[in-house]
């Protein structure tokens, strides 16, 4: 065992604060990890304020890491000491179904292990996550972070990057396809980027006449304001795709009308039951798809930060000290920041 520098949070109400961890003596098949960087996902503070009735407390969240291999076990054969890796929202699977044999980790059959408020699968203790000095992580679930990525905007891109890659490549957006991106957070304007890169024509869906320069900022070929009914209307039946990044309970209705026949709508943001109900005619009559989609497998994260690296894509990001985590929070909360935070771990280390 280590003791290990860490920001957690001991209940709903407590904010984050320091607190020491204890991380694991390495397995055979593990990599040991010193944290140079986490990003900081909305799913964190959910987490950490007990959103969804299932925390374990203390939390330490943070799933969006790149560090350093400090040492790897006797059987790891793709990493040595001083690699750049990252480490994304989980850490195991059962390694034996059907979604495992696929390099679908996320999709376990007996269920992924998170990175953070997971529980180990050896000695069935409460994982621990990115917002920490460091980490210990089966081989399997590591990926190497490709030597021309800025490694502080690379963070993000182990979940809100290939939560939104994920379901533009599984739905097999090419040129010539035309993608609605609904939402201009962390999420959107990660999708608008993948999404051009493809080759679609994007238009981004905002509430907010607001964000329209930043969103053709972001690369989007076209804004909706979508609390304009004259816009909505003016795009009725025109997207291929619409990746719905809105982590709230929203009206999807607007949104499927402005789908094609056969257009596929597909939600990577809302975890909560969908109000107002659907409108099942709206998929009925034009064969729409209403479809979900879960961060990526290993080798599909392993493909996006070589995508990325291709493509000179990366996340825009505010980098922040720990000690501030709580400000940060609350500014997530108000959609204030453009896009991600970034901790830098050395001020946990330092300070």
């Amino acid at each position: 065992m280590t003791q290990t520098k860490a920001f957690a949070a001991q209940s709903p109400t407590s904010g984050l604060a320091p607190h020491n961890i204890e991380r694991r003596a390495p397995r055979p098949d593990d990599v040991a990890i010193e944290i140079d960087y986490c990003g900081v996902c909305h799913t964190d503070i959910h987490f950490a304020q007990n959103d969804w009735g299932v925390t374990e407390y203390p939390v330490v969240p943070g799933h969006e890491i790149v560090g350093r291999v400090t040492s790897v076990g006797p059987q790891v054969k793709a990493f040595k000491e001083g690699d750049v890796v990252g480490v994304g929202c989980m850490v195991d699977s059962c390694r034996t179904c059907s979604a495992c044999d696929a390099g679908l980790e996320q999709y376990c059959s007996n269920g992924m292990t998170g990175t953070y408020n997971g529980e180990d699968r050896h000695d069935h203790s409460i994982t621990y996550g990115g917002y920490s000095e460091r980490i210990v992580v089966s081989e399997r679930f590591v990926v190497r972070v490709p030597e021309k990525l800025d490694i502080k905007a690379a963070a993000p891109l182990l979940c809100a990057g290939i939560t939104t890659y994920s379901p533009l490549r599984h739905y097999g957006v090419k040129a010539g396809h035309k993608v609605g991106v609904i939402g201009m957070g962390g999420l959107g304007h990660m999708g608008v980027k993948f999404a051009k890169a493809l080759g679609a024509e994007v238009t981004i869906f905002t509430r907010s006449e607001s964000k329209v320069g930043e969103a053709k900022k972001q690369g989007a070929d076209h804004v909706v304001v979508s609390t304009d009914e004259d816009q909505m209307a003016a795009v009725a039946e025109t997207f291929d795709f619409m990746l719905d990044t809105v982590p709230v309970q929203h009206d999807l209705n607007p949104y499927l009308n402005c789908l094609t026949y056969d257009g596929t709508h597909i939600i990577v943001g809302l975890l909560e039951p969908v109000e107002p109900p659907l409108e099942a005619g709206a998929l009925v009559f034009k064969r729409r798809v209403l479809a979900g989609s879960l961060i990526g497998g290993m080798p599909e994260t392993q493909e996006v930060l070589d995508f990325c690296a291709e493509h000179d894509i990366s996340c825009d990001v505010e980098m922040l000290d720990i000690h501030n985590i709580n400000d940060a929070y609350e500014r997530m909360k108000k959609g204030d920041v453009k896009y991600r935070f970034v901790i830098d771990m050395k001020t946990l280390k330092n300070g």
